[in-house]
């Protein structure tokens, strides 16, 4: 045998704890993460390089008849997989996995108008003995969870339960718009107007919200500063044709693809971004913030940051480190932190408030 690494076969916890120095069931406790066993910072690390040193990998197969533990959990989306956008959401769950040696499944279901999980698609991962589920969708502010969903430790990405009883990681849609108002009155702006989405939909609600706050907090008024429309480009152009006619130095739109209509409608009237009209964007969909010209200021969402909180929570419910129950009340609220580029400048008149 060459090289300084001993043949995977011949690895087993035995030389793991022969070469770190303790005993097997400190190894099989620091390996498998069980919970509520006294072993030092210093003690788990030495084993942890044991096991790296010597290339040892777990049996998963012995371990799963052991423990009944598959380590695979199941990720159910809704229509997120087949969203550009919210692609990061499964790569945070993917490299959370796999940093805590779980694998990942994904099942991508159509969007679902009504605010109930497909019973059917959870029992999918129950029949492939996934430890624990994770539900992410794009729709709905609060969702009916089936009893199977109960049967094992879950997590809900974008969403709270109708029961209150099962973890959840929200964006702050509310925050992050208000960030926006905050940023553009710190430049100078006062007639700052919005447009909005004619969708339905949570994300609606906490950036219209957001923005009626920032505008609260600094003294100003949104007396015909807010225009709806479709949450794309041409939603946004028409939006920003009646917003123009009010004289805004300023513009917050829904997302960046109203933005996208608003940089067309603002070249139609003469402006220039951001010289006579600055424009702000909502959830960095790349790669549309940085393909137009002026780059758009933007507020991202945290969405590799909220796959990777689920399959952590869920993680530690698995290994029985905290009670489900008491992690779900609140959900947790991730910031959308404000990303700036070149779609904003100070106003060249005096405003009017």
């Amino acid at each position: 045998m060459t090289g300084s690494r001993v043949s995977e076969k011949t690895i087993g916890i035995k030389a793991v704890a022969a070469h770190a120095g303790v005993s097997q069931t400190t190894v099989s406790h620091v390996l498998n993460e069980t919970p509520h066993t006294r072993v030092s910072e210093e003690t788990a690390a030495r084993v942890r390089a044991a096991a790296e040193e010597l290339g040892y990998r777990p049996n998963r197969l012995a371990r799963g008849l052991r423990t009944q533990a598959s380590d695979m959990i199941g990720l159910l989306t809704e229509e997120i997989a087949t969203t550009p956008h919210a692609g990061r959401i499964i790569l945070g769950a993917q490299e959370e996995a796999s940093r805590r040696n779980l694998t990942l499944a994904i099942i991508n279901s159509e969007l679902n108008p009504d605010p109930e999980v497909d019973a059917s698609q959870v029992q999918a991962f129950l029949d492939r003995q996934a430890d624990g589920i994770i539900y992410a969708t794009v729709f709905h502010d609060v969702i009916d969870a089936p009893e199977n969903l109960r049967m094992r430790p879950a997590a809900l990405i974008g969403a709270r339960d109708s029961a209150g009883t099962i973890p959840a990681v929200l964006p702050d849609e509310r925050g992050g718009a208000a960030s926006v108002v905050d940023m553009l009155v710190a430049r100078g702006h006062r007639r700052i107007a919005f447009a909005e989405s004619a969708d339905d939909v949570p994300a609606t609600r906490g950036r219209l919200q957001g923005y009626l706050d920032g505008m609260a907090r600094a003294g100003l008024s949104t007396e015909g500063l807010i225009a709806s429309g479709g949450s794309d480009a041409r939603g946004g152009y028409d939006a920003t044709l009646e917003l123009l006619d009010r004289e805004p130095t300023a513009l917050f739109c829904y997302n960046d693809r109203m933005a996208m209509g608003a940089y067309r409608a603002a070249a139609d009237r003469g402006l220039r971004i951001p010289d006579d009209l600055s424009v702000v964007g909502f959830d960095d969909q790349a790669p549309l913030p940085e393909s137009l010209f002026p780059a758009l200021t933007t507020v991202a969402l945290p969405h590799y940051e909220m796959g990777a909180w689920a399959v952590a929570a869920l993680a530690e419910s698995i290994r029985g480190a905290h009670d489900a129950a008491s992690a779900a009340v609140p959900p947790t609220v991730l910031d959308c932190p404000l990303v700036e580029r070149d779609s904003v400048a100070p106003p060249r008149r005096r405003a009017v408030a």
